[in-house]
């Protein structure tokens, strides 16, 4: 790696700022009260089953790869549920609301967030790593067990949301 010139330097380091920062704001987004959202869980649940189903195909030929996917999900799918029990849900004049647990769901985004890192980092400064290509990231059967982790920690949750706000909805109301 050349450092002679300026934004040889400078470049990764005002992208790495802006990730650092944008991971900051979502994270932090993460830990307090949200609003519950009509749209946004049956995003989760239209974007991550996909995106599941093309790195399973992608990984038919590679079983130990496909089986940490499948592994991941189903660990995450538990932590979901687990992280439901956690949560705080309350219903005001204003809309339904809740508050995940912040130690979860950091902890599994940190977790995503290191292993792209790592990688990251195992990309810009070996040598041989570049020659790999990106490909063998998607192939890596720890990249896989993470993301699986937080796709199935995702989808349950989405859907523990989803039953809530459906119960509330067709609950009797307290208003006579």
């Amino acid at each position: 790696m050349d450092l002679s010139h300026p934004t040889t330097v400078l470049l990764p380091a005002a992208i790495a700022a802006l990730v650092a920062w944008r991971l900051y704001s979502r994270i932090r987004r993460m830990v307090g009260r949200q609003r519950l959202s009509k749209v946004r869980q049956w995003v989760t649940l239209c974007v991550f089953p996909l995106l599941i189903a093309l790195l399973l195909v992608g990984s038919f030929s590679h079983p130990d790869v496909a089986l940490a996917l499948v592994g991941g999900v189903t660990v995450g799918v538990a932590l979901g549920v687990y992280g439901l029990r956690l949560t705080t849900f309350e219903q005001t004049p204003q809309g339904f609301f809740y508050t995940p647990n912040a130690h979860l769901g950091i902890a599994l985004s940190l977790l995503l967030i290191g292993r792209i890192g790592y990688r990251a980092v195992q990309l810009y400064w070996l040598p041989g790593a570049i020659q790999e290509g990106s490909a063998a990231f998607a192939r890596s059967p720890l990249t896989l067990l993470i993301f699986g982790m937080l796709a199935g920690y995702y989808i349950s949750y989405a859907i523990g949301l989803i039953r809530w706000r459906r119960k509330m909805s067709n609950a009797p109301s307290n208003d006579k």
